[in-house]
């Protein structure tokens, strides 16, 4: 057995105030570079692009693109916990499961239901009278 340093506090300190914040900001940085690796999360920002160029070429309301962001942000949010499900599922299931399966396979559906809520509204603001589309 490793002796530690006296020095040395297992698990760190907890970091409190402004280093608290600059330490969870770059947290989340690094779970965005990893999020970028997945080929799934490539293919959504290209949907994502391509929903907001139909709603440009739609002439939509400023509050339609505000929705349509915040909706992509989900989405974006959604398939990095879906990730994160199939990491952690692959680390402590690395053989076949039903139970991998399903935690997979639920993970997947949430994301599918985030692509098909953002392709709704897109449809919705471009067939509605954008105009007058919120």
């Amino acid at each position: 057995m490793t002796e530690r340093s006296p020095s040395t506090s297992f698990p760190p300190p907890k970091l409190r105030g402004v280093e608290h914040v600059f330490a969870a900001a770059g947290y989340s940085i690094n779970g965005g570079r990893r999020l970028l690796r997945e080929p799934a999360f490539r293919h959504e920002i290209l949907f994502g692009l391509v929903l907001v160029l139909v709603l440009a070429l739609h002439g939509a309301s400023a509050a339609a693109f505000l929705i349509q962001l915040v909706l992509l942000a989900i989405l974006g949010a959604i398939e990095a916990v879906n990730t994160a499900i199939e990491l952690i599922v692959d680390r402590v299931s690395p053989e076949f499961s039903s139970f991998a399966k399903h935690a997979k396979d639920l993970g997947s559906f949430a994301v599918f239901c985030l692509l098909v809520a953002n392709a709704a509204f897109c449809a919705a603001v471009v067939l509605k009278d954008s105009t007058s589309f919120l």
